[in-house]
């Protein structure tokens, strides 16, 4: 019988206007055969009126955000809602690189010094996907 890795619970926070071809393409390497590890897709697509309440559900419900950050993730202020939440309900987040040219820019609120920006490798978004926060880091914010 083959090991079957746990379902991690992942929202993907992500600029709607630019960087849904990112999301796309996170989801879609997650399902290729020889990837350790699922997501399920809690992410939100479209902004309603209750958008809000509805990211808090959904990021309580996740194990952790992926954070996609491209060329204007600084300005999306949906994005700094979505951190904004995680760390009001103790869900760790951690910001992926999403593009190999120009400068990705941090979403605001975000720290260099607290909040390491991982470049999309597969190491990397593995560790990601399982990493358990420290105790202190809720504390602080």
């Amino acid at each position: 019988m083959a090991f079957s890795p746990k379902k991690t619970r992942v929202f993907i926070s992500f600029d709607y206007d630019h960087d849904d071809d990112l999301r796309r393409l996170l989801l879609g390497q997650s399902k290729k055969q020889d990837t350790p590890f699922s997501f399920e897709d809690w992410s939100i697509k479209h902004e309603t009126k209750g958008w809000k309440e509805d990211a808090r559900k959904r990021i309580k419900l996740s194990d952790i955000v992926i954070v996609i950050c491209g060329h204007y993730t600084h300005q999306a202020i949906g994005v700094t809602e979505e951190i904004k939440i995680a760390r009001e309900e103790g869900v760790p987040y951690h910001l992926l690189k999403g593009r190999k040219d120009g400068i990705c820019r941090r979403p605001a609120g975000t720290s260099w010094f607290w909040d390491t920006m991982y470049s999309w490798t597969w190491n990397n978004i593995r560790s990601i996907s399982t990493v358990k926060p420290k105790s202190w880091w809720s504390k602080i914010w």
